[in-house]
């Protein structure tokens, strides 16, 4: 078996204890309203697959949901999501699990939910398409799907937001990143963080301004997420178009679309055809 030194879970507790605040929080609630709608949780029931730090799981309870469930593969995660769950006063209608999207027994259990979100999560699954498919499977009758999935790129580009590369290029860098012990991934950490505020000081933008305004980014933290793209692997992508086709053949018709143009993710906004 490949031999990983990365953990997702472990990267969000760093989150978790040095970088979660309540204006975060309303960050990562206005980005579920501005893509799915102000009322798009209210009174739903909801199901965070892959819950990772627990940040968006807590967004649903404040915007509504009847219902919450959250669950994740990782230990570290799920500590974490609980971790915010007392916080919030142990909620009866938030439950949190340990589990796989990959595992059909598991998910058999869980049941059906109105909505459904799985944000940056299933292309890491080492199985992306079977992940999908069982995330389609979770939601009920008229629900909704919010996912996000790692855009393909075949060329050699340069993108807006410092990534450069193609897909192919990161699957080589990310497996040997993840097999590298934590020293040396830490290295490799710091040195990209050096690069980026070099070129934000080389294109004349303030480099503590842009690390700071990160957070209106989903509630998301610069350096959290600097080490989540560099070690989240395994690593999948899938151009607009496959995930369209796909969906449609699972009987899922589009409701909204965010679309990269580069290496980070786009977002879909399924509905249930009836």
């Amino acid at each position: 078996m490949e031999k990983i030194n990365f953990s997702f879970g472990k990267n969000w507790q760093i989150f978790i204890k040095r970088y979660f605040t309540q204006e975060r929080l309303e960050e990562a609630q206005k980005s579920l309203v501005e893509f799915c709608g102000r009322q798009a949780l209210k009174g739903k029931s909801f199901i965070d697959v892959g819950c990772g730090s627990g940040l968006f799981s807590l967004a649903a309870y404040r915007l509504g949901a009847s219902r919450i469930l959250s669950f994740d593969v990782d230990r570290h995660s799920v500590l974490c999501c609980e971790y915010l769950r007392r916080r919030e006063g142990n909620p009866e209608n938030w439950r949190i699990m340990q589990g796989s999207v990959l595992d059909e027994g598991f998910l058999s259990q869980l049941g059906k939910f109105d909505f459904v979100y799985s944000w940056g999560v299933l292309h890491h699954t080492g199985d992306m398409w079977r992940a999908m498919k069982n995330t389609f499977g979770l939601a009920g009758e008229d629900g909704r799907l919010y996912i996000a999935i790692y855009n393909r790129t075949d060329g050699f580009g340069f993108y807006r937001d410092g990534r450069f590369g193609s897909s192919d290029f990161w699957v080589k860098f990310k497996r040997l990143y993840a097999r590298l012990p934590s020293f040396f991934q830490y290295m490799i950490d710091y040195l990209v963080m050096a690069v980026l505020v070099t070129g934000y000081v080389l294109a004349f933008r303030n480099p503590l301004q842009k690390i700071k305004n990160h957070k209106g980014y989903r509630g998301m933290s610069w350096r959290v997420d600097i080490r989540d793209w560099l070690g989240g692997y395994p690593y999948e992508y899938a151009r607009v178009d496959e995930v369209f086709k796909f969906a449609g053949k699972h009987g899922f018709s589009l409701e909204n679309l965010k679309q990269n143009g580069g290496l980070m993710n786009n977002e879909y906004l399924f509905k249930k055809i009836k």
